[in-house]
């Protein structure tokens, strides 16, 4: 198997979504002596290069526009997303440090731990579901499977045999895997990182052969031949990729999973900022440019309310508690 060059992949995983530059920062806003008189944080509990940080990054440049501030990402990657989320449930309530929350802080964590890190309903300010994204199953284009019923034979004749990369422990991706273990009764070894984005480079680079992603950041890859996709993982197939099968289509009977990306703040965070954050943030996700790049990378803009966040938020933590539980995954 040929092994590309880590420093390589990795540039053209991060390369695939610059494109989605859109431009320098002008203020679009009346700027006041109130909120914000300076740049904002938007903290990526993930490492660069993965999904929820190239939509991160797509969205907090439109907002430094509107806001007439920078907006400006930073990547506290582990745990699953749970150390950047906790370093934003300590900050200062003014507006100033945001995170990018994602179905793993804010769905998972309350099921996979027995002693979760935070509380993501209480220690959380909701903000604005911002777009919902695909996962997709890919393998390196030198394995043999090239179907999603390729790839369950290969892993019952060599039980445990093949593995899987994910974007860490308890992540969405993770637990992506172990629901197609379960439901196909096959064998895969589990292998975390700390983000798609370094185990896409190990996926591409052929040490590892499998891997479940969320599309957008596996999309450049695919369509560079760099990765084989045999499935995305929703019930309806991506717009991005029309000719590509649903799990479902593909043999794997009540298969879904997807992720999401929402904007929260620390609790206590004022209703004003929060306001104005809103206002923002669904500012950017509507721009017709910025949805163009969204779309083309396999998201689905939402672009809610607070409350509306927080109505998800809710339904999300009581729609995965019963498929936790049957996969048996927890984490101490």
């Amino acid at each position: 198997m040929t092994t590309i060059d880590r420093r390589a992949a990795s540039a053209l995983i991060g390369g695939a979504f610059l494109g989605f530059g859109l431009g320098r920062p002008k203020p679009a806003l009346a700027q006041t002596s109130e909120f914000p008189e300076k740049p904002v944080t938007l903290v990526v509990p993930f490492a660069a290069g993965g999904s929820t940080d190239l939509v991160a990054r797509v969205i907090a440049q439109k907002m430094g526009e509107i806001l007439g501030v920078q907006v400006l990402v930073d990547n506290k990657g582990g745990a699953g997303g749970n150390l950047g989320a906790s370093f934003v449930a300590k900050a200062a309530p003014d507006g100033y440090t945001i995170l990018m929350g994602t179905i793993a802080t804010h769905a998972l964590v309350a099921s996979l731990y027995s002693t979760p890190p935070f509380d993501p309903v209480k220690d959380f300010t909701p903000i604005s579901w911002l777009v919902t994204v695909p996962n997709v199953l890919a393998v390196n284009p030198e394995f043999p499977a090239k179907t999603v019923a390729d790839l369950v034979r290969m892993a019952k004749e060599k039980p445990g045999e093949y593995a899987y990369a994910s974007s860490g422990n308890g992540t969405p991706l993770h637990l992506s895997g172990e629901l197609f273990k379960s439901l196909t009764g096959v064998d895969l070894v589990h292998v975390p990182y700390q983000g798609s984005g370094p185990a896409l480079v190990d996926v591409i680079g052929g040490q590892v052969p499998i891997i479940f992603d969320n599309l957008p950041s596996s999309t450049e890859p695919i369509r560079a031949g760099q990765l084989r996709a045999l499935a995305v993982t929703t019930k309806t197939r991506a717009a991005s990729f029309p000719d590509l099968p649903t799990m479902e289509e593909a043999g794997v009977s009540g298969y879904e999973t997807n992720t999401w990306n929402a904007f929260f703040g620390p609790a206590g965070l004022p209703p004003e900022i929060v306001a104005k954050l809103n206002a923002a943030a669904v500012a950017a996700v509507k721009d017709p440019a910025v949805a163009k790049r969204l779309g083309e990378a396999g998201a689905v803009v939402v672009g809610s309310t607070p409350d509306e966040l927080a109505t998800h938020v809710s339904s999300e933590i009581a729609r995965w508690k019963p498929v936790i539980e049957k996969s048996g995954a927890k984490i101490d």
